[in-house]
């Protein structure tokens, strides 16, 4: 019989993850033109995971289940594809396309540059 302890690690990271992304975007709500609740919960979910990533081919000791509720859970809670390309269609539907352009560029761009990113400082922390 498989144990229920993984299901309860990525919940209760999705719960933090997502508590984290409402925050987020609550703060920065009043910002009308980009949603940047959503570009920066993604932005630092994908430098976060990065980071995550650096450190479990660094140090091995750190388990399954820490990864599962680390990156699972609340990487997995804290960033929005889905709320991501609501906002996108919502600004191609007012008809505002180039900010729409820089918007879906800008993410993509962002968050393979912030994972990488992530990634880098712990290879670069791991050998000094």
């Amino acid at each position: 019989m498989r144990t229920f302890i993984p299901f309860l690690l990525v919940g209760a990271g999705g719960f933090i993850g997502s508590m984290m992304r409402y925050l987020v975007t609550v703060f920065f709500q009043d910002f009308q033109s980009i949603p940047y609740g959503t570009l920066i919960s993604n932005l630092a979910g994908c430098f976060l995971i990065g980071i995550i990533t650096g450190v479990s081919a660094g140090i091995p000791q750190l388990s399954n289940e820490a990864r599962l509720f680390l990156a699972t859970g609340v990487c997995g809670g804290f960033t929005t594809l889905s709320s991501f390309i609501y906002e996108l269609a919502e600004i191609s539907r007012s008809g505002d396309f180039i900010t729409g352009s820089f918007y879906f560029a800008g993410t993509l761009a962002g968050a393979a540059f912030a994972f990488y990113l992530g990634l880098s400082l712990v290879k670069i922390s791991l050998r000094v």
